[in-house]
Order: C-alpha cells, then structure tokens, then sequence
C-alpha cells in the first residue's frame, strides 16, 4: 500500500514499502510553449537549444510527427545486469511517424538536458527507443513544452550506470 509524508518545501517522498522510498518534489508550471521543428532538425539539439535560449532548467514535452530515415534510437541494454550499461542501438530504415514524451533538466553544467523516447512506427511495425543518438525530423515535428518552475531536480552522471540521471535535491 503507498503512503504519503510531507518533507520541506515541495518534497515529497512516496513510501512503496517500508524499506524503499521514491523521491519526489512538487513543482508548478510555468510557461506553455508550442514549438515546429523543421525538416532536418536534430530534435534533441534543437529542443535543448530552445530551452537554452529561453532559460528553462525543467520542462516535460509531448511531440508528433515524422522521423527521417537514419535517425537513430537507444533501444536497451545489451545486458541488464552489465554495468556500466552497453546501450544497444537502431537506425530508421525509412521514414516513420512518430509520438513521444520526455524530460527536460539541467545537468551539472547548468545546461538543459532533454531526456525522450518516442515511438517510430511504418506500416506494421514499430519501433521504440531513446532519442539520444540523433533522430532527424522529417519535413515537420511538432512539439508542446511545459516548463516545470521550482524544481531543484538535475541529471547527475551515475558512474556505475554509466550515463546520466535524474536526481532530486532532498
């Protein structure tokens, strides 16, 4: 059964059992944008350059549309228990449609960080992964970004994983 305490200002932590907890914090929304991404576009780059140009350190995105062909996704491990984490890696054969959500936080460097998977699909088949490794925006994308104000969260290299993640101030 989930319980729920009340830490200072915004933290939450949500009890799963009684020996592992969940951090959490309470933010507020801040400024709503609508964004085109064009034919080309490096949708990580161009997300992070945006949030970079308007000075947003935590935001969470929906965006639609189509991925070129070649883009590439992150789509597992090689190894689950591997550490650190061997990433296995795809290329769109061809152009797909595409959805996706993700998370945007500043790294240590005070540089926003988009983190997003999206699912590529063409006829029967689809194919979902982590965009990090480049998906190239084909003709149009559109995404709705929601910056998140307060948060105090940020991507910390995690040493034995072997890449980035979210950690939240207590």
């Amino acid at each position: 059964m989930l319980g729920c305490a009340r830490f200072p200002p915004g933290m939450w932590v949500i009890k799963k059992s009684r020996s592992e907890a969940m951090d959490a914090e309470q933010v507020h929304h801040g400024r709503v944008f609508v964004l085109r991404l064009e034919h080309g576009d490096i949708v990580h780059e161009a997300i992070e350059g945006f949030a970079m140009d308007k000075g947003i350190r935590a935001a969470a995105l929906i965006v639609l549309g189509g991925a070129d062909q070649g883009s590439r996704l992150v789509v597992g491990p090689k190894d689950r228990a591997e550490r650190p984490v061997n990433p296995m890696q795809t290329a769109l054969e061809a152009t797909h449609e595409v959805a996706g959500t993700g998370t945007i936080f500043c790294n240590e460097q005070g540089h926003p960080v988009l983190h997003m998977h999206m699912a590529c699909g063409r006829g029967e088949t689809t194919r979902t992964g982590c965009i990090r490794s480049g998906v190239q925006v084909w003709q149009v994308m559109e995404a709705v970004l929601f910056e998140l104000v307060g948060s105090q969260g940020q991507r910390v290299k995690d040493s034995e994983l072997g890449f980035h993640v979210l950690q939240l101030q207590k």
